[in-house]
């Protein structure tokens, strides 16, 4: 009883632990997320916070949920028009991605993301389809309260909506990713100047994003070959660097953001950030896909030489069957039983006879069905 009171303490403790440590990061990403803030000192472009929550219940289960509501709490507190909208802004930070956790579990998600049905999945029902409760609630809640005007509910919504899809566009891959991280031992010298020559190549995306040269397209080229080169541990990282460079664009005004609405920025942001992440993760899904696949050929392909060396080895050689023949369930032709005479009770063979019989073991087939003997 006293071990198994110990082990109970054991797993509280860690589960408080892992609840204040979720509660911590959530609060901290939305402090760097709010940076960027666009409508009413609280709706970003990117929310973070929604992505590291998902991450967390598709790492860790559903028991550490209470670090979310805290989060938000913490978030929200100073923000919030009054104590009901708070709660119900809270209800809804903390239901969409445990919506979004209970549709990946239901698609049966994998947090490899090693297939590309994994991530459709996380786009379109992680991202998409999860995060409209809190969009929902939380635009809604602030019209119904008096702290927004009835004309912003479209914008604010978008905005708040499309915030928390990147979130786990962009962040939910990385720290799926970190969480299998390992270090990378016995690599080559080659592998690592690529690695440096991409981050290298990111890095001048970004000033040339941020810049008001409007050549925010210069990042797909990365995402594919990260992609490729690195699958999802290298796109992953790529995805979310550009898509913060695009929000520093937007915030800014330069580039394709440059004297327009906040509406028309915001469709266009996030359909770059859509787009790029989109195209980030089906393409690594794809090639990890295809990498799967050709070592299960090659494992395949092993086997079977290996049956191969082993007949070889024992002098056996599998020999098909003649086409147009059929098993027969009964003696060999030439055989006693087929031959039409029995021998007598008690009488055995002699030694011509035996001889004359296997002499004349070869009998002609019958004439095919149908057609008549020749006179």
């Amino acid at each position: 009883m006293t071990v198994a009171r110990r082990g109970g303490l054991r797993r509280g403790g860690v589960a408080a632990l892992e609840i204040c440590a979720l509660a911590a990061l959530y609060y901290g990403s939305a402090e760097l997320g709010l940076l960027q803030q666009l409508v009413r000192g609280q709706v970003t472009p990117l929310w973070p916070p929604t992505g590291i929550a998902v991450a967390a219940l598709l790492l860790r289960g559903p028991r550490i949920w209470p670090g979310i509501t805290l989060g938000a709490l913490l978030v929200n507190l100073s923000l919030g028009p009054s104590y009901t909208a708070l709660l119900l802004i809270v209800v809804g930070d903390t239901l969409a991605p445990l919506c979004a956790y209970v549709l990946l579990r239901r698609a049966g998600f994998r947090p490899e993301l090693d297939r590309l049905r994994d991530a459709i999945a996380l786009v379109f029902l992680g991202a998409f389809a999860g995060t409209l409760v809190s969009a929902t609630t939380g635009s809604g809640t602030l019209v119904l309260t008096g702290g927004l005007n009835t004309d912003r509910f479209w914008t604010t919504w978008w905005v708040w909506w499309t915030g928390d899809a990147m979130g786990v566009l962009v962040v939910t891959p990385v720290l799926l990713v970190l969480s299998r991280a390992r270090l990378p031992w016995h690599v080559k010298p080659s592998r690592w100047a690529e690695v440096l020559l991409l981050l290298a190549a990111t890095a001048c995306v970004g000033v040339v994003d941020t810049s008001s040269t409007p050549l925010l397209f210069l990042g797909f080229p990365l995402l594919i070959w990260a992609a490729f080169r690195f699958r999802l541990a290298g796109t992953a990282p790529v995805a979310l660097a550009v898509s913060v460079f695009a929000i520093i664009a937007a915030g800014r005004g330069s580039g394709p953001f440059a004297e327009h609405g906040v509406l028309t920025d915001m469709v266009t942001l996030q359909a770059y950030n859509g787009s790029s992440a989109l195209t980030a993760l089906l393409v690594a899904a794809a090639v990890s896909e295809r990498d799967k696949s050709q070592r299960e050929i090659a494992r395949a392909c092993g086997h079977l030489a290996d049956l191969v060396s082993r007949l070889s080895a024992t002098g056996t050689q599998p020999t098909p069957p003649a086409s147009g023949s059929h098993p027969h369930p009964g003696p060999p032709r030439g055989s006693d039983a087929g031959s039409g005479s029995r021998p007598r009770p008690g009488s055995t063979p002699g030694a011509g006879e035996e001889r004359h019989r296997s002499r004349s073991t070869y009998r002609p087939a019958p004439p095919p069905r149908g057609t008549a003997d020749p006179d």
